[in-house]
């Protein structure tokens, strides 16, 4: 899904994703996270979690580097405290290894799984919720239809650039709705809206 153009061509119809378009549109992309190793994938996921986008950034080149080369199994042979030390919090450590025993032992073939299935077998592992299973089909199974309802930066990107201020289930849910079947492309310019701070403005 590197083309934009049949999502654009939809998503236009809306004034505010119009906007969005016309001022990010080249500036997207869905590849930038991609990462082969599944489990690697969705450690830094993990790492992701409740923190910052710099503290994001700079946890996870220390996590890439202190693994590189390893297998999962040696991955896992890596003490708890050793991952601690780059900044890993002792519940995400735990979890990170729980990833990597689930992918020693596990060899599916996810592209052959529906998102609710590929959500289902991943919230399996503990550690791994609805919206690190929505980020792993968007940035690593390059799904066209995915939008994370628990995203805090998505959320406040619609509310500032739809200028809602009390957003219901029911405006949201009417929103998702006429951005199908394009909904990735939705997240990635509003994700880019809130990152740049440039909103709509009606």
């Amino acid at each position: 899904m590197n083309s934009f153009k049949e999502s654009f061509k939809h998503l236009n119809k809306d004034p505010v994703m119009a906007y969005l378009i016309n001022t990010f549109g080249d500036q997207i992309s869905i590849n930038d996270r991609y990462e082969d190793d599944l489990a690697k994938a969705i450690s830094q996921l993990i790492i992701e979690q409740q923190v910052s986008f710099k503290a994001a950034i700079t946890i996870k080149k220390r996590f890439n580097s202190l693994i590189k080369k390893l297998s999962h199994q040696d991955v896992l042979k890596i003490s708890n405290k050793n991952l601690q030390t780059i900044g890993i919090s002792f519940k995400k450590v735990e979890y990170i290894k729980n990833v990597y025993n689930h992918f020693s032992e596990n060899k599916l073939n996810y592209n052959n799984y529906t998102d609710a299935e590929v959500t289902k077998e991943l919230t399996k592992i503990k550690g791994v919720g609805k919206w690190t299973a929505e980020m792993f089909l968007i940035f690593i199974l390059f799904r066209k239809n995915i939008f994370s309802n628990g995203d805090l930066a998505l959320i406040n990107s619609i509310k500032v650039n739809y200028n809602i201020i009390d957003l219901s289930n029911k405006k949201l849910d009417t929103l998702k709705k006429s951005w199908s079947p394009h909904k990735t492309t939705a997240s990635l310019l509003l994700w880019k809206s809130i990152e740049e701070k440039k909103f709509y403005k009606n």
